[in-house]
Formats: structure tokens, C-alpha cells, sequence
């Protein structure tokens, strides 16, 4: 079987768990254990990316320099460092900033039917020389042959690497075999996934995605993240090498990099709880998760309900502010 490259997504998605707080011991502790395993990306920033520091979706304790340097230092042998970005959080000047720091691949993400966002983006990436990848974000929202679609135009703007995530973690193995099928079939460049575990389904769709023709599988230490958290790093990897897929990861020292992370950057591992599962269900980004749980108690409404209706119509990050409202619409229903 051919050779996947896993990418680990510890420091960066694993960073809402803790409303973006990791400190510089930290993610000096996890990137030294992911190296010395060998992992070959270890991504880093803010949950939401580079430049997303903010009043709206939280504040990081460290500036995207700080952790950038922290962790590019810490690594060894051939892992990469890896950044994510958005365009709207972040900028040209951030990723320039990023590469100047060392980073290596730089994932430029975008809502599922808006790869047009990320021409500039990718264009400066190319232009510094790095791995230029591109993601699109809730894809659950659209069908497969508008995801071909879109990740051919993220190809023909650079991109090095496609493929979406399953922000919501939505998905069942079928859905991701259908979607990850279309694009491997229309792009010429490794394809991309990324599971979250609401329905816990992260490693199976991740298996899914494999087995439809993706290259580049993303998974975090003992899946931390948002909500149920993400595709678990260590649960994958060895299904994965028992599968006979070539990782390049040595298991026993990954075994020791996810105790790390779970006894140095978590308060407890995720948990696939109602409110999770009712978040995958409806569709909505698990990391609305803290802010929907304080509007319903401010207003006495159910959570569930919440995340219910935030499905309706389509809620996405970035539009935070509306958790509120729409709390308050329930109460006023009610």
C-alpha cells in the first residue's frame, strides 16, 4: 500500500479545547514528543488560525510569532511545521510572517463553496516557496461534485494539496467515500481529510477517506479539539500500519507523544457527550460548543435546541455573534 502522510493538528485544533490558551512549555512538549515519533507535519496557531486572535472568537495567551518560534525550535529530523490561515483572519503580511518563523506548509482554508477566496493566498505561499495546501471548511454543506469543483479551482490557483473537512463532524463513512471519490477523480494533487468525532465516526471516515484515494489524513493526540474532538492521532495511526499503510511514524513514541498531550495540554480528553452529538447531527462546528452552552443557560433555553436551530440556518464560524440571538429567539418562542 502506497505511503500516507499524517498531519498533525495537536497544536492548532486542539487549541479551542482550551479557548486557545497553550502556553510556550506546552506546545514546547508536545512539538519535542511528535518529533522524536516522527510525525511528519506538526501544525501550530490558534484554533482558528494565523491573525484570528480576537474579541470575536477568543483570544490566544501567545501571538502566532511566539508559538511559531516555540515550536520550530522544538522540532527535529524531518517534521515539518505546519499553519492554517483563513482569509478574513488572516492575511498576506501573516503568512510571510509565518514562513519567516519557519513554517513549512501553509493550509489556506475557506467556506466549501468559496475557493475563490484563496487565489491571492495561495499565490504569496507559492511565491515564499512553501507547500501551499487547500481546505474547505463545513463541507458536509455541499455535495460532492461541487466539492470537485471547488478543490479544481484551489488546484489551479497552486494549491499543492486539496481536500476538505468535516468541520462538524457530520459525516458517515459513506458520505466521505462519495466526496473524497469526486475529487481524487478531478484533481492531479494528494487530497486532504479531516474528521471530527461528534457521531465518532473520525477514524472510520478517516479510513473511508483513505481508502477512496486521500493521501494527507489529519488526526490530533487523543483527538483534541473542540466538542468531541478530533480524529485521535494515536487510535488512527495504528489502524492504519495494521491496515499495512505505510505512516513513517513510530507507534510506540506516539504512544508516548499523545500521554504528553494528554497529562500537559488537556484538562480532560474530549468526551462524546449529548451536546456533541447533537452538534454533528445538526451540522454545526464544533466549536461553538462553550459559547452555545453559555446562551442557553443566560436564557434558560435547551442546548439542544440551540444547535438545532443554528443547523437551520447555516450558522459557520466567524458568525459567533448570532449564538446569542439565537438563544434568545428560543426563549422568546418559548
Amino acid at each position: 500500500m502506497g505511503h500516507l502522510i499524517v498531519h498533525d493538528a495537536t497544536l492548532r485544533d486542539g487549541q479551542h479545547a482550551v479557548q486557545h490558551q497553550l502556553d510556550v512549555p506546552q506546545l514546547r512538549a508536545y512539538a519535542q514528543a511528535a518529533s522524536a515519533a516522527g510525525v511528519p507535519v506538526v501544525e501550530v496557531g490558534h484554533g482558528n488560525g494565523l491573525g484570528a486572535s480576537s474579541h470575536q472568537i477568543g483570544y490566544a495567551r501567545l501571538d502566532d510569532t511566539t508559538m511559531l518560534e516555540t515550536v520550530r525550535q522544538a522540532l527535529t529530523g524531518s517534521t515539518r511545521m505546519g499553519v492554517f490561515m483563513a482569509p478574513g483572519w488572516g492575511t498576506g503580511a501573516d503568512i510571510r510572517q509565518a514562513a519567516s518563523c519557519g513554517a513549512q506548509v501553509v493550509r489556506v482554508a475557506a467556506h466549501c463553496t468559496e475557493a475563490n477566496v484563496m487565489r491571492r493566498h495561495l499565490g504569496i505561499v507559492r511565491e515564499l516557496g512553501l507547500e501551499a495546501q487547500a481546505v474547505l471548511l463545513m463541507s458536509h454543506m455541499t455535495g460532492a461534485e461541487r466539492l470537485a469543483e471547488e478543490c479544481q479551482r484551489a488546484a489551479s490557483y497552486g494549491a499543492q494539496a486539496v481536500g476538505i473537512m468535516d468541520s462538524a463532524g457530520h459525516y458517515l463513512p459513506a458520505d466521505v467515500t462519495a466526496r473524497i471519490g469526486a475529487i481524487v477523480a478531478a484533481v492531479d494533487v494528494p487530497v486532504i481529510f479531516h474528521g471530527h468525532n461528534n457521531l465518532s465516526m473520525a477514524v472510520a471516515n478517516s479510513v473511508a477517506a483513505v481508502g477512496a484515494g486521500a493521501r494527507v489524513i489529519d488526526a490530533c493526540a487523543r483527538g483534541f479539539g473542540a466538542g468531541a474532538g478530533n480524529t485521535s492521532l494515536e487510535a488512527l495511526v495504528a489502524v492504519l500500519h495494521r491496515m499495512g499503510h505505510e505512516t513513517g511514524i513510530a507507534l510506540p513514541a506516539l504512544l508516548r507523544a499523545a500521554d504528553v498531550a494528554h497529562e500537559q495540554l488537556m484538562d480532560a480528553p474530549p468526551v462524546i457527550d449529548s451536546v456533541s452529538v447533537a452538534s454533528g447531527l445538526a451540522g454545526v462546528f464544533s466549536g461553538f460548543k462553550p459559547r452555545v452552552l453559555d446562551a442557553a443557560r443566560a436564557a434558560g433555553v435547551d442546548p439542544l435546541e440551540v444547535f438545532t436551530e443554528l443547523g437551520r440556518r447555516q450558522i459557520v464560524a466567524g458568525q459567533e455573534d448570532l449564538i446569542d440571538e439565537v438563544a434568545r429567539s428560543l426563549r422568546a418562542a418559548a
